[in-house]
């Protein structure tokens, strides 16, 4: 059968491609080891080490349309998903809700292509406008939105994570004006 861009995407020696549900415990675990990872100093320990694995299975039963995963040929190792704004104050806009790697994995390239997947689907829904929101004090995942076309555009919103009050920041996208992904 014929391959399309839309569903698979080969990239060096990993496979993008959309979730099955038998995959949605596998995709909760990498957001888990994300997690625990990347938020390390940010959020507090203890709630980092009392995530369970299938933490967000229940959540991304309802997001299978819109979620893509990679592989690398034995396991999944990241996911991304999106989707139409949340926000109302930003209706006409879509939204990148996540992308998370297994540690071992950051650094590859391979958030770059899981992003682009994202913008990709989002753009062919007819979405020229993209933002998502990030923590604060997350310094890597910032640099890699802006060196991807992102902008922080000034918005803040307290979010209470493991008991503790962060902030998360907006970050804005916008195809047609010199942003290159």
């Amino acid at each position: 059968s014929r391959i399309t861009s839309d569903f698979k995407k080969l990239i060096c020696f990993f496979l993008i491609s959309r979730i099955k549900t038998d995959h949605i415990d596998d995709v909760s675990n990498v957001y888990a080891q994300s997690w625990k990872s990347a938020y390390h100093g940010i959020i507090p320990q203890p709630y980092l080490d009392s995530i369970p694995a299938n933490r967000w299975s229940q959540f991304l039963i309802n997001e299978l349309s819109a979620l893509w995963i990679v592989s690398d040929g034995e396991q999944i190792i990241g996911a991304s998903t999106y989707a139409p704004a949340r926000d109302k104050k930003f209706s006409g806009w879509g939204e990148l809700i996540s992308i998370y790697l297994l540690p071992s994995y950051f650094y590859l390239g391979i958030g770059t292509k899981l992003l682009k997947a994202s913008m990709d689907s989002l753009f062919s829904m007819g979405y020229g406008r993209i933002y998502l929101w990030v923590l604060e004090d997350n310094v890597p995942a910032r640099r890699f939105y802006e060196k991807n076309g992102f902008h922080f555009n000034g918005d803040i919103q307290p979010a209470a994570i493991g008991g503790e009050m962060l902030n998360e920041i907006r970050y804005v996208y916008w195809k047609n004006c010199s942003n290159v992904v």
